[in-house]
């Protein structure tokens, strides 16, 4: 295959370049703060589910509340207006009577209300409980997500810098090649996880290490500085 020093030159640091980028792109992936991250906002989301279960406890508990309360507060005025009742009945046996009975039930009643609204009110501090508790562990959640942002932002910035930049050679060098020879090395490299250049030593692929027989030596040898080693199909750089 037609090859010049320079073109040789190129595709072993293309090479390097191409194995520099797998393993940088590759430990980009892996940064820890990216599962911290994953783990943070997954937990966020439990979170965010139970305090909206709390919230929906804690809002039928003060609607029952609030409910109760009217009811308390319409059976006070009921009191109240059979109490004027009883104060203008001057004397009425019978009235004032029938008026104590409604009393007594309403006082009855209220009474019923107050164990009512007693509990609700112990109900609703321990909702309460739970929210402040809800609230601290998502504020706890946020603070490590931040923390991990920053530092994959930190670390992980300064791993696609460097992809960038390494991407950025490797297309000058691939821009100097031949058409023809930088698909030959891309289709290889794709096929043979980024090693797609040997070096031809004592007759061996320095990449699959096969010995090469004599025949086939001297036909890879014939086609100098680059040729195809017969095993493994690789490029192989031949001095």
């Amino acid at each position: 295959m037609q090859a010049t020093t320079d073109d040789l030159t190129n595709l072993l640091r293309m090479q390097q370049i191409d194995l520099d980028l797998m393993k940088a792109k590759k430990k980009l992936e892996e940064l820890p703060q990216r599962a911290t991250i994953l783990a943070a906002r997954q937990k966020k989301r439990t979170i965010e589910q139970k305090r909206e279960q709390v919230a929906e406890m804690r809002a039928r508990a003060e609607g029952m509340a609030a409910k109760l309360e009217a009811e308390d507060a319409e059976l006070a005025e009921k009191q109240r207006r059979v109490q004027e009742a009883i104060d203008g009945s001057l004397g009425n046996y019978r009235n004032v009577e029938a008026h104590t009975k409604e009393l007594n039930g309403f006082a009855k009643r209220r009474n019923a209300l107050e164990v009512e609204l007693t509990r609700l009110g112990e109900e609703l501090a321990k909702i309460e409980g739970v929210q402040s508790q809800v609230s601290q562990a998502l504020a706890e959640v946020d603070k490590q997500e931040a923390a991990a942002i920053v530092s994959f932002q930190r670390e992980g910035g300064a791993l696609q810098a460097e992809i960038a930049r390494m991407s950025a050679d490797r297309e000058g060098m691939s821009a100097e090649l031949s058409p023809e020879l930088r698909d030959t090395y891309n289709r290889t490299a794709s096929r043979t996880g980024g090693v797609a250049v040997g070096l031809l030593t004592e007759g061996r692929c320095g990449v699959c290490r096969t010995v090469i027989d004599g025949g086939r030596l001297i036909d890879l040898k014939a086609e100098a500085p680059l040729g195809t080693c017969p095993h493994c199909k690789r490029l192989l750089v031949v001095m």
